[in-house]
């Protein structure tokens, strides 16, 4: 997903909004109803999260303003002027599905797919490796302070379940809304645990998933610094734009487990540096 999805798309929807309604006030509520009225569809029908639908909205707005700007700017200099004012619109209309497949068409031969990424958070807590090993394998419930982003729409990871130990045991972590299934690619208590992601059950995500989660752990006095490190697979684009967002929200959850481990801890924990 990228610039066609968030810019030739809405470009073409303002366009063709702005070919058919009257009045400038008429194309801005047409245009804000269908936005609105498309998120929530794909949020209704479990394909994209409220906080996804929120970030996309910029672009799409822009996209929209170019869309029905191009769109007066046609009807004015154009079809106004024209006696065969119909062909024009219908020419110009029956354009827009082309200008969107061709825009695609170059969009699949010129991007880059997948995009890699590699989200790396630490922490330091107050209890012992073989402690915290065993708090990693399970959670029987996650109680931590929920960062910023779990209160508009990020997952909030509820406990997670192991079958099994070594390699290939099985891991499944809840949210409140879905779920991932894991298995263990690497088992060295206490210290290394490296789990491929099998399975991703939740709203949207088809844009983003998740391959494998490696917790390293290392004594570090006495105390323990736990570096939680999540690979992920993007299909969106602009990176510039989505990967920050992306590393936020990997960063959040890793921060939400961090918080719940070292409510755990018999004393306060640190951050890594």
């Amino acid at each position: 997903m990228g610039a066609v999805a968030f810019l030739v798309v809405p470009l073409a929807a303002g366009f063709a909004i702005t070919m058919v309604s009257n009045g400038i006030q008429r194309i801005s509520s047409a245009a804000v109803l269908a936005t609105v009225a498309s998120l929530g569809l794909l949020i209704a029908m479990r394909m994209e999260t409220p906080l996804c639908a929120l970030l996309a909205l910029p672009f799409l707005f822009v996209g929209l303003l170019i869309g029905i700007s191009l769109g007066y700017l046609f009807l004015r200099l154009i079809v106004r002027r024209d006696a065969n004012k119909g062909v024009f619109m219908s020419a110009a209309l029956l354009f827009m599905p082309l200008l969107i497949f061709a825009g695609h068409r170059v969009e699949l031969a010129t991007l880059v797919h997948p995009r890699r990424e590699v989200v790396t958070s630490s922490i330091r807590l107050a209890a012992g490796p073989d402690q915290v090993w065993n708090e990693l394998r399970s959670f029987d419930s996650l109680a931590g302070q929920k960062p910023l982003l779990m209160y508009i729409g990020l997952p909030i990871p509820i406990r997670c379940a192991m079958e099994g130990s070594g390699v290939g045991a099985k891991r499944t972590c809840y949210f409140n809304d879905g779920y991932i299934e894991e298995t263990v690619t690497e088992w060295s208590p206490p210290n290394i645990m490296q789990l491929s992601i099998d399975r991703t059950n939740m709203p949207g995500r088809h844009w983003l998933e998740f391959e494998t989660a490696r917790y390293d752990l290392q004594k570090d006095g006495n105390g323990t610094l736990l570096t939680r490190n999540t690979t992920i697979i993007s299909d969106l684009y602009p990176a510039l734009y989505w990967r920050g967002f992306e590393r936020w929200g990997v960063s959040s959850e890793h921060e939400y487990i961090f918080r719940d481990l070292a409510r755990r801890s018999p004393q306060p924990a640190s951050p890594a540096k």
